[in-house]
């Protein structure tokens, strides 16, 4: 761990602090520990509608904090299958458990074997934190 950070090691990272779940042939995506804990009290996430498809490093919404408004971005190319409908009342579920209530969206990838080399794993994401925390 960086920072008291959790970093789970099932998980697939972005740089851009996105992580990633394999759920069979879906993927579940959400922001990461560290992206939470910088944006502080969430207040409001725009995900977007079921059916969108998208890029790799695509945006596809928006955690708006009452800090700053971060867009979130694709992990991997695909289709949304569904969003957390439980962000609307409570979006605050972003900082409490943001690898577990606090997704974002559900997607079918579409070209998961062509762009999973470009994700993190725990270990890469743990050494980019901490590349971060050296540059402070």
């Amino acid at each position: 761990m960086v920072e008291g950070r959790e970093i789970p090691a099932d998980l697939k990272y972005t740089k851009d602090h996105e992580w990633l779940h394999m759920e069979g042939d879906l993927c579940r995506i959400g922001i990461t520990d560290y992206a939470q804990n910088s944006l502080h009290e969430v207040v409001y996430a725009e995900l977007p509608q079921i059916g969108r498809k998208l890029a790799q490093k695509e945006s596809f919404g928006t955690v708006e904090s009452v800090k700053a408004v971060s867009e979130v971005y694709s992990p991997i190319s695909g289709e949304v299958l569904e969003v957390n409908q439980k962000l609307a009342d409570a979006p605050e579920l972003v900082n409490q458990k943001p690898y577990g209530e606090g997704w974002l969206i559900l997607m079918k990838p579409l070209r998961l074997k062509d762009e999973e080399g470009s994700l993190l794993s725990a270990k890469g994401y743990e050494d980019l934190l901490k590349t971060l925390s050296e540059q402070k």
